[in-house]
């Protein structure tokens, strides 16, 4: 096993950094740096930068506009990105639905999705979550009746992220409600959001910000020619795709950059006339959270270097990387708010304020917003599940 880069990925990360610190747009990387609210604009302003520099879809085959980079290659670029700061690339139509079309799609279906996907010319989200069916997806009870060349869709999907920006949404439906498994028959659906019948309401969360929606379908003629792969074999489509979304939510860059920023903070906040960073109390807690995120980093460059020599995705221990990542960012949200103590502000800033202002009133929401990460892309508690049938064979 290998867990040293070579030369010549050491190479190509100093490559990627200096062009981020170079085509970064100053703005946009302010806004992450203050934790305030991207645009649809923004986030499409930065995909085209990375899809005229030929960066934005790596993992894709290169006959679709990948770059060819092997897996380390690719996990450099994510961490890069995401250390420097840059808004994310949302990954529903990137990271998901392309991955799924080139592996499951027609032809037809590549030439006519594949390109807008790459260019940023559609946006997508993802209907998955329903009432009552989030982590058991199985359990999912939006219909589609076919009739004709067409199929009907009736139901509700909720927490559907960045839902109200979609022009496509693609969607788990249950095409026979009589299958003897409840996974066979499911269905894996392309959906475009201006079909009349589709109403998007928002959900707005504890900061008062609108990031998530229901998504109610009332009678929507979806073409049959929008379905991937096989009519009940969805659930195939679906682990699929939920075995790249997982491996995506360590965000060991970002927890890095974040750390670093912690760190920062608690030695210029004073406590009882001294730097709060030398509080032994304050000071085991990041030490503890700084050796979780180098064992992380480890742990990723383990499957790293497996996926390298087996040419294989990952299995189900790519769980772990989702489990322990997505605590290490809460941890991180709650040592931040413990370092700025009442400073915190419940709400955003006025007109006027400072960028110290703008940072640590971004600081609450942010916390309260990464409650989710231990739930999305299935929750904690099911990885758990996965790992121990999977993995531990219990």
């Amino acid at each position: 096993m290998d867990l040293n880069y070579s030369t010549e990925e050491l190479a190509f990360r100093d490559e990627v950094r200096g062009w981020l610190a170079k085509n970064l747009p100053t703005d946009l990387r302010d806004k992450i740096a203050e934790y305030k609210e991207l645009t649809r604009e923004d986030l499409l302003r930065w995909h085209k930068i990375l899809a005229k520099k030929g960066w934005v879809a790596p993992s894709w085959p290169k006959e679709w506009g990948g770059t060819d980079w092997n897996v380390v290659q690719r996990y450099i670029f994510e961490e890069e990105c995401s250390f420097a700061g840059t808004p994310p690339l949302i990954p529903f139509g990137l990271s998901m639905c392309g991955p799924v079309l080139i592996r499951f799609a027609t032809e037809a279906q590549k030439k006519r999705f594949l390109p807008r996907i790459y260019n940023g010319d559609d946006f997508w989200c993802q209907g998955y979550s329903e009432p009552g069916s989030g982590s058991d997806l199985a359990s999912v009870k939006t219909k589609a009746v076919r009739e004709g060349d067409h199929y009907i869709v009736n139901g509700q999907k909720t927490w559907t992220t960045l839902g109200h920006y979609g022009d496509w949404i693609f969607c788990l439906v249950r095409t026979d409600s009589q299958a003897s498994k409840r996974q066979e028959g499911i269905s894996f659906l392309l959906i475009d959001m201006k079909t009349p019948g589709i109403t998007v309401r928002p959900l707005i969360l504890m900061d008062g910000g609108h990031e998530v929606n229901e998504v109610f379908f009332d009678d929507v003629k979806v073409p049959v020619e929008n379905l991937v792969y096989e009519e009940n074999k969805g659930w195939t489509v679906a682990k699929y795709l939920l075995g790249h979304e997982r491996m995506n939510t360590g965000r060991i860059g970002g927890s890095k950059r974040e750390l670093a920023k912690l760190k920062e903070f608690a030695a210029k906040q004073m406590k009882d006339g001294k730097p709060l960073i030398e509080d032994v109390r304050f000071r085991d807690k990041v030490a503890r959270v700084e050796v979780e995120l180098i064992a992380l980093e480890i742990t990723n460059l383990r499957f790293l270097d497996q996926m390298r020599r087996t040419k294989q995705p990952p299995g189900a221990d790519v769980s772990m990387l989702k489990i322990k990542g997505t605590e290490i960012q809460q941890t991180l949200t709650e040592l931040m708010m413990q370092a700025v103590g009442p400073l915190a502000q419940p709400f955003k800033p006025t007109n006027g304020s400072s960028d110290f202002d703008d940072f640590i009133a971004g600081l609450a929401p942010r916390y309260c917003n990464f409650r989710k990460t231990t739930i999305y892309a299935g929750s904690n508690e099911i990885q758990r599940n996965i790992i121990a049938k999977m993995t531990l064979g219990l």
